[in-house]
């Protein structure tokens, strides 16, 4: 996944020797624009924003108190970029809660480093699961906004294991995350195959997964990750409960139920420009969609393609 930096600055000459500095490491990707539309780069929610002081000819302090007023970037990382050496001016700045004051002429290997520490720092407290070190939900509700509002196409899937509870309860919950860890690599694997430079894939918790594509085949993507996991899920069941082709739980009853062999459902929502407001519009029909796939017997999936 991409991590977009904004270089908020009136003048090309810093966007041109950050890119140079950065030429070999193609996982960043930085953007320029002016201070006037600085409302239009709020809302592409960047990973990091740069501010050069010196051409943006509007108060830095402003600047950088409306970045954090905006809910959606209130904890995105700030640098700027002065050429004021003033030390109560720099305390200034950094107490509306910006991370780094760099002077100018800038120090090339300074800014280096400062960036893709920031960075390193993103994204080891990201918030992710720690059972398969996918992002988790404000990354997922931030990817799929993101997405809304670049108002371009782009499909959302959803993946559930139906089962799973019965499997943990006889196995159970270690033999269960494998399963989980399993679940996560076999939809990485597949979600990414396609090259797609907009994939993310994120874990809602527990059993339950999230992918948001560009340009790709959702239902080829469906069928793949599908045929693997019924293939590969085999290898963490007992041959016996295989011959059988389900498993026996107790219920609160204490009477004896069967569960057909874990599969996995996924409900797919393809989203076209202008269909839904907000990303709970997505949710709602994504649920639609799952709960339908789960009502199909061993592994389905289900695309809502409603316009």
């Amino acid at each position: 996944m991409f991590q977009e930096v904004c270089i908020v600055d009136n003048k090309e000459e810093l966007e041109n020797k950050i890119k140079k500095i950065f030429e070999d490491e193609k996982e960043y990707k930085f953007k320029r624009i002016e201070i006037g539309k600085l409302a239009d780069m709020l809302n592409t929610i960047p990973t990091l924003i740069i501010i050069n002081e010196d051409t943006i000819c509007r108060n830095i302090l402003d600047v950088c108190n409306e970045i954090r007023a905006d809910d959606d970037n209130s904890i995105t990382p700030i640098i700027v970029v002065s050429s004021n050496k003033e030390k109560e001016h720099r305390i200034e700045i950094l107490n509306t809660a910006v991370e780094y004051y760099i002077l100018s002429p800038i120090d090339v290997d300074y800014l280096y480093y400062t960036v893709k520490n920031i960075l390193r720092l993103i994204n080891t407290n990201r918030t992710v699961s720690p059972l398969t070190g996918l992002p988790g939900n404000v990354q997922i509700h931030t990817e799929m906004k993101k997405n809304l509002l670049q108002n371009e196409n782009f499909t959302v899937m959803y993946f559930d294991l139906d089962n799973f509870k019965a499997y943990n309860d006889v196995y159970g919950f270690l033999k269960g995350d494998e399963i989980i860890k399993f679940t996560a690599r076999i939809i990485l694997k597949h979600v990414h195959c396609n090259e797609c430079e907009s994939c993310f894939v994120g874990h809602i918790g527990g059993d339950d997964f999230v992918a948001i594509i560009k340009g790709s085949d959702a239902e080829k993507i469906c069928q793949n990750i599908i045929a693997e996991f019924d293939s590969e899920i085999k290898k963490y069941f007992y041959e016996e409960d295989l011959q059988k082709g389900y498993l026996e739980v107790a219920n609160r009853k204490n009477i004896i139920e069967q569960f057909p062999i874990t599969s996995i459902s996924i409900g797919v929502v393809e989203i076209e420009k202008g269909r839904f407001h907000n990303i709970l519009e997505i949710g709602e029909v994504g649920a639609q969609v799952k709960h339908l796939a789960k009502t199909i017997m061993g592994s389905s999936y289900v695309i809502d393609r409603r316009r």
